[in-house]
């Protein structure tokens, strides 16, 4: 099994998206990149611990590329964007890639590349190393299984399933 680290806006947002492929065991919504350590969801939301939403994604290699989860990476957040995505307004929305290797940094590279050149503007996702993550509070995990029909997952969450969905038909 390997890690990949991401942000891309509302945790709850890319843990249902990145569930859906084959070769996930399993996706731990968090926070990472900041300097607080334990911080909580209110701490991560008032904007000074440096920390961003993300996700840990568990996978096995064999069966899903460090390439398909950033496929499915960017089809979920708008890279054009900086400091927010949607609705979702705040430094803890930023997206990020954290790399766990240089491998890992480099397809990443490459991609932020390829989607610069196809969406013709700067992209503001950003590329970092990784160093640590946290967890989030109970109540943040599942949060789209457990609450299918709020505002919140039929607006927002709901739609970003569906391209995810779409583009695994493709294939």
């Amino acid at each position: 099994m390997e890690k990949a680290t991401f942000a891309a806006g509302c945790f709850w947002c890319a843990e249902a998206a990145l569930k859906l492929l084959d070769g996930v065991s399993n996706v731990t919504p968090g926070y990472a990149g900041g300097i607080k350590e334990n911080p909580t969801y209110e701490e991560v939301s008032s904007g000074t611990t440096g920390h961003v939403e993300a996700v840990q994604v568990e996978y096995d290699p064999s069966k899903v590329s460090f390439e398909k989860l950033l496929e499915v990476f960017w089809t979920i957040h708008n890279p054009l964007e900086k400091g927010k995505q949607g609705p979702d307004v705040g430094t803890q929305y930023q997206a990020v890639i954290f790399f766990h290797t240089p491998e890992q940094k480099a397809v990443a590279e490459q991609t932020k590349n390829e989607q610069e050149e196809k969406l013709g503007g700067e992209v503001m996702t950003e590329i970092k190393p990784y160093t640590t993550f946290y967890p989030a509070e109970e109540e943040h995990k599942d949060f789209f299984e457990r609450n299918p029909y709020t505002p919140y997952s039929q607006a927002v969450i709901a739609p970003k399933i569906e391209k995810v969905k779409k583009l695994l038909r493709k294939e």
